[in-house]
């Protein structure tokens, strides 16, 4: 009886080890907090299956609004995507982790001419993810007579067709590049002329929109509209007649980055997931599905014919030297939001 009893305890004992072995297997979860359909789901899938662990996405839809959620004590991310002059502000306000080049080999691949005008050129606390330019997108059947330019938006005859982007500094950006200033501008002259471009523009638009514009360009409700290259880009396949311009007066260029929030609590598997995403293989995949460039030059030559030879996403050097990126402008960043706050209010 004393061995039966015995042997029962062995065997409870040795399942519970199963069960605790079994429940480790599972894996963690890695909290990602990026933008909408933002990833090929399929390499979500290939890195959760070579790492035993789920990925759970939030989505934002401005960087404003992330920054504010964060600040106001969100936690449990352990990787977001941020553009790179707010991943500036972020590590500046002590909110990131440096980053274990140790365990991110695939740095390499990283293209060296994107590293010249990066942000953070020696990542040491941001991983480039994807680069995009700031555009118009188009219907090329409903709007005649198209000028690269941003006086595209003074147009009456596209009255409530038209949509801005709701970020502050891409749309006031627009105005300034329009008048032949520096998006980074903080000169107050300069800002008050934008200030007046864009409530002139205000007049025209649908409405200032960041996620809708993608199908509302699509189905015809919108014909034209500012927006991000690669959203743009990836809305022809839902209309053939979308067609994406660049400014010929300047525009943003802008890269998201990879950062690790100072509360993640998966740090080892937030950089297996950096590195993952800049094998070259895996870069290149994720381009041509979200059609915004993953600047990972090893990548370049997986790309298809028809993803190499798109303006969109490779613009020739003529009009990448027009572009510019948005930095993080400091104690004046405050001129932005109270002049955003008054072309949010005029007209109201």
């Amino acid at each position: 009886m004393k061995k039966g009893t015995i042997l029962f305890t062995a065997v409870f004992l040795l399942a519970c080890l199963v069960m605790l072995l079994g429940c480790h297997s599972k894996g963690a979860d890695l909290h990602l907090y990026t933008w909408a359909d933002y990833i090929k789901p399929e390499l979500v899938q290939q890195f959760e299956q070579e790492n035993k662990c789920k990925i759970i996405i939030d989505t934002f839809d401005s960087n404003e609004g992330m920054y504010a959620k964060l600040k106001a004590g969100a936690t449990g991310y352990d990787l977001i995507t941020p553009s790179s002059y707010m991943a500036k502000i972020m590590n500046d306000q002590g909110m990131l982790l440096p980053l274990d080049h140790a365990k991110l080999p695939n740095l390499l691949h990283i293209d060296s001419e994107y590293l010249r005008i990066a942000v953070d050129p020696e990542m040491k606390y941001s991983v480039p993810y994807m680069v995009s330019y700031t555009g118009f997108g188009y219907l090329q059947d409903a709007v005649m007579d198209v000028t690269p330019s941003w006086k595209m938006l003074d147009r009456s005859d596209l009255k409530g067709r038209m949509t801005m982007l709701n970020d502050m500094r891409e749309t006031i950006g627009a105005a300034l590049k329009s008048l032949g200033y520096s998006l980074n501008s903080v000169n107050d002259d300069e800002l008050s002329a934008a200030k007046a471009v864009v409530i002139g523009w205000k007049k025209n638009l649908a409405k200032f929109e960041n996620e809708q514009y993608k199908t509302g360009l699509a189905s015809g409700e919108f014909l034209l509209v500012h927006g991000y290259s690669g959203d743009i880009l990836k809305v022809q396949e839902d209309n053939e007649q979308v067609a994406f311009l660049i400014p010929e007066e300047g525009f943003s260029l802008a890269c998201d980055d990879l950062v690790i929030p100072k509360t993640a609590g998966q740090v080892d598997l937030a950089l297996k997931f950096i590195n993952f995403i800049h094998t070259p293989s895996v870069a290149a995949a994720n381009t041509e599905y979200i059609t915004y460039l993953c600047p990972n030059r090893a990548s370049y030559d997986l790309l298809s014919e028809e993803i190499k030879s798109n303006p969109g996403i490779f613009p020739d050097e003529v009009t990448r030297s027009k572009g510019e990126v948005i930095q993080d402008l400091g104690e004046s960043n405050i001129k932005y939001t109270k002049i955003w706050d008054e072309i949010k209010a005029a007209g109201d």
